[in-house]
């Protein structure tokens, strides 16, 4: 187990830059594919048919032969009220360049009406169809992970303690898939719904005066447990946004269950920077982006 805490880095780190052959896709390297339904029909608790009631999944694909077999399904941020693009595709661009293929999720949100726990019910799905369907993307299904910013680190980190086995009896072969990611990446991420949340994605996640009850089982660290699979987790100390408690209460709740952890807690950066800016912009890329990618090629997830 590695325990970084409060690493003061103040130089930016390249990244690799993508590879330039095609696959056999028709979808060019890195770019995205088409999205696609998480459920054939109406996604359990629809509010209608439009949109913003269809979760869907974007498929981004490596360069033919660099591909690892791993994937990871990425959670953007936005407070529970939008999704962040940079968040979403930029983060598929910079790991598809480490052979793992990705999947932006487009998850329910408050903002359109949706509550708990619908969210975690997308996320989940997600991980079980990307596992159902891993023959298709030529996908190792024990190396699926998942990668979330702010309020979709809220969300990846709800998968990673709320997972279940799957259901061996369900007609949807879909549904007999695990839910449990095989890695985490949490990134400024909300983890508490009590005092040190974000309030926005509280009232966006939860509505008004949620019981103390729902408060608890939202808490992803009073959640985590022995069989929660490991973890990638960093914030800054200059969030205002999220407070860095929120990652060091995780962290800690990952010690104290014996899971598998590295934990940076940066001294400069603000909340939402993404790979270190809005734009895909390497020689710009916070110094998190070489730690993770050194962490998930430990973890047997990247080139």
């Amino acid at each position: 187990m590695k325990i970084l805490l409060f690493t003061f880095l103040t130089a930016v780190i390249g990244a690799s830059v993508f590879a330039q052959e095609t696959n056999n896709s028709s979808v060019p390297p890195g770019e995205p594919g088409a999205a696609f339904p998480l459920w054939s029909g109406e996604a359990p608790g629809a509010l209608g048919h439009a949109d913003k009631d269809i979760p869907t999944l974007t498929p981004f694909l490596p360069a033919a032969g660099s591909a690892t077999g791993a994937a990871m399904v990425i959670c953007p941020g936005g407070g529970y009220g939008g999704l962040a693009p940079h968040e979403g595709k930029g983060y598929a661009h910079w790991l598809v360049s480490r052979g793992i293929t990705c999947f932006v999720l487009k998850y329910r949100l408050g903002s359109s009406g949706y509550r708990y726990p619908v969210e975690l019910e997308d996320g989940a799905r997600a991980i079980r169809l990307v596992r159902a369907r891993a023959n298709e993307w030529k996908l190792n299904p024990n190396r699926i992970g998942i990668i979330g910013s702010s309020a979709g680190g809220h969300l990846a980190s709800m998968v990673m303690t709320h997972f279940d086995a799957g259901n061996s009896n369900a007609t949807d072969v879909i549904d007999r898939q695990s839910s449990r990611p095989d890695v985490a990446v949490l990134c400024y991420p909300v983890i508490t719904m009590g005092e040190l949340t974000h309030q926005g994605s509280k009232h966006n996640l939860l509505g008004e005066n949620p019981p103390l009850a729902l408060v608890k089982e939202t808490s992803s660290e009073l959640q985590v447990g022995k069989d929660s699979p490991p973890c990638f987790i960093w914030s800054t100390d200059e969030d205002k946004t999220v407070p860095v408690e929120n990652t060091l209460q995780f962290a800690d709740a990952l010690r104290k269950a014996g899971v598998p952890f590295e934990v940076h807690v940066y001294q400069h950066g603000g909340h939402g920077m993404g790979l270190g800016s809005r734009q895909y912009n390497p020689q710009k890329w916070h110094p998190w982006v070489a730690e993770c990618a050194r962490w998930l090629k430990e973890q047997g997830f990247a080139n």
